[in-house]
């Protein structure tokens, strides 16, 4: 690559990341189109896209730490209901023709931002709920579907564990976007991105400047979400998926 390209691309990694990190998910939404645009063909572009997306979610990892309010056994629940979803998606979509696919998870993206918009105090109060058995069962299913779309596609899948996380266990934005970029940036990316890799190609040496623009986006964007609080990252969550929902529609 040229280097304005390179510059380019991190620019554009950077920027997608940080609304990734702030909203808690979508950086798809710029930096995969861009990998495209830029020369790769899809499958290339959706391995090494999900390869640079585990950045997004070290960086936001190193912010959220210090806050301390993950719970470790709620964590290993929502990383053993999608890890497995998350293989499902990732070993199929390579073979798939994904259109129809896109055209789906377009509308049901904006959906969510349109009904977090209609649900004016949903999301700004952490209030856990579904913490029983059936509960559990329920949430681990859609967790699972949620990650078989986060190993298949590429745009938005994040924002679905958001929402699912707010509405099903009554967990705050704050909270739901930590959970999501610390276990779905890092371990479910992480698994489709080995298993991308494993079964397709990775553009290697395009990855050192996406690495640098989605570690430092996660940060910035991770800390912004820290010090705005909830009702920012609720007007952010519905920005982004009524963005993304538009991309993958057009």
């Amino acid at each position: 690559m040229e280097w304005t390209q390179q510059l380019l691309l991190f620019l554009i990694s950077l920027v997608a990341n940080v609304f990734s990190a702030f909203a808690g998910g979508g950086a798809g939404l710029l930096q995969f189109p861009a990998l495209i645009f830029l020369g790769l063909p899809f499958g290339i572009a959706l391995a090494t896209h999900k390869v640079a997306s585990v950045a997004l979610g070290l960086g936001a990892t190193l912010r959220h730490w210090r806050e301390r309010t993950l719970e470790w056994r709620f964590s290993l629940f929502i990383l053993t209901s999608g890890l497995p979803g998350v293989v499902l998606g990732a070993t199929y979509i390579l073979d798939v023709p994904d259109r129809w696919a896109r055209v789906s998870l377009g509308l049901l993206t904006i959906g969510l931002g349109v009904y977090s918009f209609l649900n004016a105090r949903l999301g700004l109060q952490h209030m856990p709920s579904n913490r029983h058995r059936q509960g559990f069962l329920l949430g681990g299913a859609g967790l699972f579907v949620v990650g078989v779309l986060n190993g298949s596609l590429t745009s938005g899948t994040g924002l679905f564990c958001t929402l699912w996380l707010v509405r099903w266990f009554g967990l705050d934005y704050k909270r739901a976007v930590a959970y999501t970029l610390v276990l779905v940036g890092v371990f479910w990316n992480g698994t489709g991105a080995v298993t991308l890799s494993l079964l397709g190609e990775v553009k290697w040496a395009w990855l050192p400047v996406l690495l640098m623009g989605s570690l430092l986006g996660g940060y910035l964007g991770a800390h912004w979400s820290i010090v705005k609080g909830n009702r920012w990252i609720k007007r952010g969550f519905e920005f982004v998926t009524i963005l993304v929902g538009l991309k993958l529609l057009l």
